[in-house]
């Protein structure tokens, strides 16, 4: 055999032995990062990816909550380009923290970064937060805008003082000694996140402080430094629903393993009604001047209007209905109620005749009209998506 015919083979061989390791070795470091309206940064963002992760092997998946300017479309557009980048498009769904644990869920690495797409968060952090949880005995290592060193940068008053605020609420549910909670940028070991993964909420848009209240042991972190830059393009994902949907986090820990949050809520709204209900039927009654039956039909659906609106905005922001599904869903909401309202007189009337205790009558009818009202609307009025 000739030294050419060596070489020749020796060139296949090494060949083969590189495509073997492309197909077989899969990635490190996969990076999650949710999306909505942000085909502008992207590309930017790739970049700069790839350029402080050069010695890494890595992916990147972007959680896509279907956003109307083809967010979506960029990121396959560069996924033809660069195999390592993918795109999750998620339907009729919104929610930074589910955005980031069906990320995760889709990631085969080792290690998962979770970051933002609209380049607040400094990239350049991520090879030294692998680098630390190689080498050192951590589960999850932050990158903090809160310790020395780290600043808000251009965050303007408003929205410093409500960061700093529900930095503090978060020490309700949050035992461990961090300074940043709120961050939304962090690396953790897989295993990490799949021991805490049947405990998260999945409420709201902070899955860091959702996954340190729900770790079944206190976790090994440090926090590194950075200034939070100030967004380029895109416009800030903070409105009072998603204030709301952090309340629903706090509240969801503190009391979710007795009650679901859900119901909570729900019962909560139907206070609510039951104001609105006696409200109308003084109002009917004293200065309407209307006979009681149509003063308390009148009332019944003010108070059921008013419970079908706020709970469509709140208690299921995550199945809200609009449109033609809308007026459909309050009509699905009118029957299950007046069936709840039989079942409320029928239980109360059971109960009063084995004990003549009104108030017990009343509140077990009350309870026993919440819990199907609750149920039933939950299947058929708010289906899950």
């Amino acid at each position: 055999m000739t030294s050419v015919n060596l070489a020749r083979q020796g060139d296949l061989a090494t060949v083969r032995q590189t495509q073997e390791s492309l197909v077989t070795e899969g990635p490190e470091l996969t990076l999650v990062i949710p999306t909505l309206n942000e085909r502008d940064n992207i590309g930017p963002l790739v970049e700069r990816l790839d350029a402080v992760l050069d010695t890494v092997g890595w992916e990147v998946i972007f959680v896509d909550d279907d956003s109307p300017d083809g967010t979506a479309e960029r990121i396959r557009e560069i996924g033809r380009r660069d195999r390592r980048v993918r795109c999750l498009q998620r339907i009729g769904r919104r929610g930074l923290t589910t955005a980031c644990i069906e990320g995760a869920l889709a990631a085969s690495a080792p290690y998962i970064a979770v970051m933002d797409a609209d380049m607040q968060h400094d990239e350049k952090l991520l090879p030294q937060m692998l680098a630390m949880l190689k080498s050192e005995p951590l589960d999850l290592v932050v990158g903090s805008r809160h310790v020395a060193g780290g600043g808000i940068g251009g965050l303007d008053a408003g929205r410093a003082n409500i960061s700093a605020f529900a930095t503090r609420l978060s020490r309700i549910i949050c035992k461990a000694e961090i300074a940043d909670p709120m961050s939304g940028f962090f690396m953790l070991r897989r295993e990490v996140l799949e021991a805490a993964l049947r405990r998260l909420s999945g409420h709201g848009f902070k899955i860091l402080l959702d996954l340190l209240a729900s770790s079944p042991r206190p976790l090994r972190f440090r926090e590194l430094p950075y200034e939070f830059r100030e967004r380029q393009r895109g416009e800030s994902k903070l409105d009072t629903l998603v204030a709301w949907e952090y309340v629903m986090l706090i509240a969801d820990k503190l009391i979710g393993h007795i009650v679901p949050v859900r119901f909570a809520l729900f019962a909560f709204v139907g206070g609510i009604g039951l104001f609105i209900h006696m409200s109308v039927l003084w109002f009917t009654l004293m200065v309407a001047g209307a006979a009681f039956n149509p003063a308390q039909a009148s009332a019944a659906v003010a108070a059921m209007t008013s419970n079908f609106f706020v709970n469509n905005v709140f208690t299921y922001r995550d199945r809200r209905l609009r449109g033609f599904a809308l007026v459909r869903g309050l009509f699905a909401f009118y029957a299950i109620c007046a069936f709840g309202a039989v079942a409320n007189v029928g239980v109360a009337g059971y109960v009063f005749s084995r004990n003549e205790v009104w108030w017990l009558a009343g509140l077990a009818g009350i309870v026993v009209g919440s819990v199907w009202n609750y149920a039933v609307s939950s299947v058929f009025t708010w289906r899950q998506k």
